[in-house]
């Protein structure tokens, strides 16, 4: 394969760049990895705005960056965009390509570009965050764009892409602005790569959490409530509740105090952690008797208020408090994205206080608990640490040795991991948790971070072996991430189809005929007891027709009751997940339910 960029300190340059700058490196070749598909990806971006200016003259562009699914630019039209244009666009893109156009790098002043662009107000606003003098332009054919690379060297090679969606947003993502276009795409070199792609999508849009959400009565949004508040239905809150009762067991069992904390802090609390500073602009402020408060975004401080209560000895660390801890967030509005991305959430959130040489030992239990329940919901998963973002407190000093700890306790149990630089948390470096769903999707939940700022911001202590006061690790660690936004990802995972312990009706129960009701409400009591979920459908509607409305509702098993089981105390079975049909007593039933619901445990 032909080498088409170079990798050196991290950094991916493209071979016009590498030979201006002399650059010698790790040769990267057309293959399917992240630094190939991002050469090919930031070309096709630039390929498929080109398309855009030939079939609209008028177009102005913004930025056109690469992301981790695929491509995107944010661009300016005298026209309102909706996905029946991607084709249009795509096919525009096939025929530039034919063209074999030399994509060629050159080199410009600052000064000189501003002029050349000095109508395009899209083009100023790029220049304003830009404070190189010499700039670097692509130009393919009559196109030209401002751009650091990297690209392919001609637009041949750019063959097998799929443009995904048209959607807005904000100018620079900025809500005070206005409201311009966004195309998203993807592109591979080999083509069964994007038809697998393809196929991946089309199976995605089948298990889109928000469809089944509505087809399953879980969840709903109100434009009168406001945006990115979700309203959970008896059928989701019954999913929630039980997903939170199997979690709340798994947490007590392994040793964590349940704890709460007010929603609302004083924002003098937010200036001493940290977060007025570095997080202000995603959190919400009002006031109160002429004070000015903060809705919590995390539940950190509060947990670190209920150390401070008591007294502690080096005798009660590690200290583990949890809470299912609701907090807000201000998402723009553009990403927000059903359960995915809310403004307010339910963090599995945990704070564990411990000596530093706990701390291996602690995340090592972290992580068990983090096993434990991807086994039980099915899911595969990988870690990645992340280190000192550019907005981060805390000296060099604190992070390397921190971050050395978490990796030396992940070398030291075999743990394979992924590094993402300046990914941490602007408090301290973390462990990210993500999982691998069904069809192949990566998706960010749970964290565990490391941070022994907050403890000295809030000048915490315990009592050692000494009688000495010494400053405790804080470890700030959650599983799900957020109840919602697990979900919603457990919602695609199994397509609906949830474990039997947290469905939100785990038995239909359907009566042939009238005379058969009172045994059905007789049953459906007996299920209450065991606190498993059941409904009665006794509609007027043919046998079959309720039978596949029980189907239709994903429940895990459903119920027909006659004569012949009314007469001998039995009920004929249908488990949609064996796909299998049986008849019992109903005691037998009872005794299945109360193993079945034992199958699941965290």
């Amino acid at each position: 394969m032909n080498c088409i960029g170079i990798k050196k300190d991290g950094q991916i340059y493209d071979i016009q760049t590498a030979q201006a700058l002399n650059i010698q490196g790790e040769e990267i070749v057309a293959s399917n990895t992240p630094d190939a598909l991002e050469i090919l990806r930031h070309s096709t971006a630039h390929l498929m705005a080109q398309a855009i200016k030939e079939l609209y003259p008028e177009a102005q562009f913004f930025v056109g960056p690469v992301v981790s699914e695929g491509f995107y630019y944010d661009f300016k039209v005298n026209k309102s965009l909706n996905n029946d244009d991607l084709k249009p666009i795509e096919k525009k893109m096939k025929e530039i390509a034919s063209r074999k156009l030399p994509i060629v790098r050159n080199e410009i002043s600052k000064d000189e570009f501003e002029k050349q662009f000095a109508n395009d107000p899209l083009k100023q606003m790029v220049l304003k965050n830009i404070t190189d003098e010499v700039l670097t332009t692509y130009t393919q054919g009559d196109f030209t764009d401002l751009c650091k690379g990297p690209h392919l060297d001609n637009t041949r090679d750019i063959r097998n892409f799929k443009l995904l969606r048209v959607a807005g947003a904000y100018l620079g993502g900025d809500e005070k602005n206005e409201m311009i276009t966004r195309i998203y795409g993807i592109s591979f070199f080999d083509k069964q790569d994007l038809k697998d792609y393809i196929t991946m999508m089309e199976e995605a849009a089948k298990r889109d959490h928000r469809r089944l959400g509505t087809d399953l009565k879980l969840f709903t949004f109100s434009d009168d409530v406001g945006a990115g508040l979700p309203l959970w239905l008896p059928n989701g809150a019954r999913l929630r509740s039980k997903l939170e009762q199997l979690l709340y067991k798994a947490h007590r069992i392994r040793g964590y105090q349940p704890v709460r904390g007010p929603e609302i802090l004083k924002a003098d609390a937010w200036v001493k952690s940290g977060h007025y500073a570095n997080y202000k602009e995603n959190m919400y402020f009002t006031s109160i008797d002429d004070m000015e408060y903060g809705l919590k975004p995390m539940n950190c401080v509060g947990h670190i208020e209920i150390f401070k209560n008591d007294l502690v000895s080096y005798k009660d660390l590690p200290m583990k408090f949890f809470e299912y801890g609701v907090v807000h967030r201000h998402e723009l509005s553009g990403a927000m994205h059903g359960l995915f991305r809310v403004r307010e959430f339910t963090q599995d959130d945990a704070h564990i206080f411990c000596t530093q040489d706990q701390i291996k030992e602690v995340i090592m239990e972290v992580i068990e608990f983090v096993e434990s329940l991807m086994k039980t919901f099915d899911f595969k998963y990988e870690m990645e640490v992340s280190t000192k973002p550019e907005k981060a407190i805390g000296d060099d000093a604190f992070w390397e040795s921190t971050t050395k700890g978490i990796m030396d306790a992940l070398d030291e149990n075999g743990y394979s991991y992924g590094i993402d630089e300046g990914g941490g948390a602007f408090y301290g470096p973390k462990i990210d948790i993500k999982i691998l769903d069904a069809i192949g999707r990566k998706w960010q939940c749970g964290t565990i971070q490391v941070d022994m700022n907050l403890p000295e911001r809030f000048d915490i202590n315990y009592t050692t072996k000494e009688d000495t006061r010494e400053r405790p690790v804080m470890i700030h660690r959650a599983i799900l991430g957020s109840f919602e936004r697990f979900i919603g990802i457990l919602t695609e995972h199994c397509a609906g189809e949830f474990p039997f312990s947290i469905a939100p009706t785990q038995v239909s129960i359907v009566p042939i005929a009238s005379a058969h009701h009172e045994y059905a409400k007789q049953l459906q009591k007996e299920l209450i007891a065991m606190e498993i979920d059941s409904d009665i459908f006794d509609s007027n509607d043919s046998l079959n027709k309720r039978i596949r409305t029980a189907e239709k509702q994903r429940v895990p098993m459903i119920v027909v009751v006659g004569d012949e089981e009314v007469a001998n105390n039995k009920i004929a079975l249908r488990d949609r997940r064996k796909r299998e049909r049986s008849e019992m007593s109903k005691e037998d039933f009872l005794k299945m339910l109360e193993n079945k619901k034992q199958e699941d445990k965290i």
